[in-house]
């Protein structure tokens, strides 16, 4: 494990949800969006990521406690923080740069269907 790694694993994920939600709103974006993104890649419930939320649950928890992670998150693919998502070694980090990828997606004001890896339609 690398400092990153850790300091990321020890970070509350409210603490950097605040951010992502701000950042949406500034282009357009909702709330819900962004919930709807953390939903689809882990499975919480809207109620369930309140409470993760609420109690200041850390990245190493949320993941590890994720009800569902998506098996179409390994579609998302690309360059986010300067690193190539599907070269990411470890896992834990792989699922950080997942929902980060997911965020920059919707502030390009890419579609929800796009941004979720819903099929294309036939």
């Amino acid at each position: 494990m690398n400092n990153a790694s850790d300091r990321i694993r020890k970070t509350s994920v409210a603490s950097v949800y605040v951010h992502y939600v701000a950042k949406a709103e500034r282009r357009g974006r909702t709330k819900a969006e962004v919930d709807e993104i953390f939903g689809w890649l882990t499975g919480y419930s809207q109620e369930q990521l309140e409470r993760v939320l609420a109690e200041k649950i850390t990245f190493d928890e949320f993941f590890a406690q994720a009800p569902r992670l998506n098996t179409a998150r390994s579609l998302i693919t690309g360059v986010v923080c300067g690193v190539r998502i599907e070269e990411i070694e470890d896992p834990f980090m792989r699922e950080v740069r997942y929902l980060d990828k997911l965020i920059e997606e919707l502030n390009k004001t890419r579609p929800m269907s796009k941004i979720l890896r819903a099929p294309a339609e036939a």
